[in-house]
């Protein structure tokens, strides 16, 4: 293995890492050298830094992972001309543990080492200070004693709180438990167990992922068959080839920014990865995906799930808040400007706690941000808000009004859907260990809740759920997690009668949580996977309006990528 540069000279375009604290920077990748380079990672180094310098030229960029000892990814990321610097910590990663393997490739320009077969092998000088000499075992006792307190701590992560009951986690993770439900007045009171089998943690680290065969195929729903696959595949190294469609995931957004393009950002997928393919666009005149990662300019935000993603037809930007990584949480905002194609981070006036799981509406200019799991104590989730905090993007400043009534119990995972300019619907969602069905209404001129008082049969309990608005008078909610398994129904609410009414679609009959759900116009002459031909109006410049559903999880260790849709006249003629 050869030996990396222990001070090499920053010329020219170069890839260089930092590992640990003490160590200089370290060149990987040189405008002459490899494309590719793996590297080990001392176990005594806890935190790298990976960035690039000089010039990009045609690179397009460099992808970075963390692998396990069995070759499975702890954490990505990716290097482009306009973000040009990453860092992981070993604390924010669970699963990194002593043996780790940094491999990190770069796409685009004129490589003069291009054989992809190849990859060169580095190792890590450790750098030792000089005047570290007398202190270094005293300071390394000290650092076992604190990785032994960590690791209990680790060991005491999925225990129980003092009333036995668990912390809010993803509904996709391997924790069996029984939960308590919350019903609405006439249903039947009873026990619904939290999460499946134990064994869905072993199921998980294959990629035992019924969709994932059928990856990048548009247009087409997971068999029912497929919602349920336990089959345990060979574990098999990171694959490079080129993805013609987002991976399967859950907790991501799906953000409509004209009549036929959506921006889909973020997700987690199976092993509880963060996809490695965080941003994509959707052109909904062929129903085609775009990788968008590199086309934007600025600094992306960092992999999440459980953030919200708001566009602005004013001022024609996307407002990224929240989410969480592992045991990271962010109250940070993201601006993607779609004019520019920029990224910009604001620096926000105000207080707001970093939150995940929480609604966020657009209301004249503002984001009006609900609920959701908030950290506390830092970093592990503790509880769920029962707050409203609005930012006001002219003035950079995160407030909380004063409202009055009747407002929703804190959780997190529930849906909320504006209405008529004026109102906006908060429905279901969950504070451990207890799922909601109730509905509540913010009068946005008034700043009062009020409990709606519902008709028909209404939704069972539920939280991550997907909700889109139908028309001015109607919502609609699609399947969701109740505590222990997928949902897959649909239903829709009047707002002018204030009922309920259960509508059956073939197309919507996949158990799932944590999906994105939209409507969209789409170009009238397009075929839609499962559509026959006479039912698809062939008119040339006609438009129609669609649902779209895109990803989720089954909690059973499946992760959808497929791009459902059901015309909005079916839906509400199912009425």
């Amino acid at each position: 293995m050869a030996l990396l540069e222990n001070n090499p000279k920053m010329e020219d375009f170069g890839i260089y890492a930092v590992f640990g604290v003490n160590c200089p920077p370290q060149r990987l990748l040189s405008a002459d050298g490899s494309c590719r380079v793996s590297v080990a990672v001392p176990p005594s180094v806890h935190q790298v830094v990976l960035f690039s310098r000089g010039p990009w030229g045609e690179r397009i960029c460099v992808n970075a992972e963390l692998n396990d000892a069995d070759r499975f990814p702890i954490t990505i990321g990716k290097l482009t001309p306009y973000n040009k610097c990453l860092s992981w910590e070993q604390w924010e990663e669970e699963t990194w543990t002593d043996s780790v393997i940094l491999n990190v490739t770069l796409e685009g320009g004129n490589l003069v080492k291009a054989d992809w077969s190849e990859t060169e092998l580095l190792s890590v000088k450790e750098y030792t200070p000089k005047d570290a000499v007398a202190p270094l075992a005293a300071r390394e006792l000290n650092g076992k004693r604190k990785r032994e307190r960590v690791s209990k701590e680790d060991r005491d992560e999925n225990k129980v709180t003092k009333s036995g009951e668990q912390e809010n986690v993803c509904p996709n993770g391997s924790v069996e438990k029984t939960t308590p439900v919350r019903q609405a007045t006439g249903q039947t009171k009873g026990g619904q167990k939290l999460f499946s089998s134990g064994a869905d943690a072993a199921k998980m680290k294959g990629t035992a992922n019924g969709a994932g065969q059928a990856q990048g195929i548009v247009g087409r729903t997971p068999p029912q068959s497929a919602a349920r696959t336990k089959s345990k595949q060979t574990k098999t190294p990171t694959q490079t080839t080129p993805l013609v469609s987002p991976s399967g995931r859950w907790g991501q957004t799906l953000c409509p920014i004209d009549a036929l393009t959506a921006i889909l950002i973020g997700g987690q997928g199976s092993r509880m990865q963060f996809c490695k393919d965080p941003m994509w666009k959707l052109c909904t005149e062929d129903m085609s995906w775009v990788a968008a990662e590199t086309l934007a300019e600025g600094p992306t935000p960092e992999a999440r799930i459980g953030h919200t993603a708001a566009y602005d037809p004013d001022s024609q930007r996307i407002f990224v808040f929240g989410g969480s990584k592992n045991k990271k949480w962010f109250n940070d905002v993201h601006i993607l400007d779609t004019q520019s194609w920029k990224w910009t981070m604001v620096e926000a006036q105000g207080k707001v706690p970093p939150l995940a799981y929480h609604s966020c509406s657009l209301f004249r200019g503002e984001l009006f941000v609900l609920g959701g799991v908030f950290p506390c104590p830092n970093p592990e989730p503790d509880g769920c808000s029962d707050s409203l905090y609005i930012f006001d993007p002219h003035l950079s400043i995160w407030y909380q009004p004063i409202v009055t009534g009747d407002k929703p119990s804190p959780r997190s995972g529930h849906s909320a859907c504006v209405m008529q300019e004026r109102k906006i619907y908060v429905f279901g969602g969950w504070d451990t260990p207890v799922c909601y069905n109730d509905m509540y209404m913010l009068d946005l001129g008034l700043m009062e809740f009020s409990v709606v008082k519902t008709t028909g049969k209404a939704p069972s309990p539920r939280s991550w759920h997907g909700s889109a608005v139908l028309s001015n008078t109607k919502f609609l909610i699609h399947g969701g997690y109740n505590g222990n398994n997928a949902l897959s129904d649909t239903f829709i609410f009047d707002i002018d009668t204030n009922s309920w009414t259960e509508v059956t679609l073939p197309q919507l009959s996949v158990p799932r949580a944590g999906h994105s759900i939209i409507t969209m116009e789409t170009d009238g002459h397009h075929r839609f996977s499962g559509e026959d031909e006479e039912d698809v109006d062939m008119d040339a410049g006609s438009v129609s309006r669609r649902l779209l559903v895109f990803g989720g999880g089954d909690n059973e260790g499946n992760f959808y990528s497929d791009l459902t849709t059901v015309a909005v006249e079916d839906l509400l003629a199912a009425i």
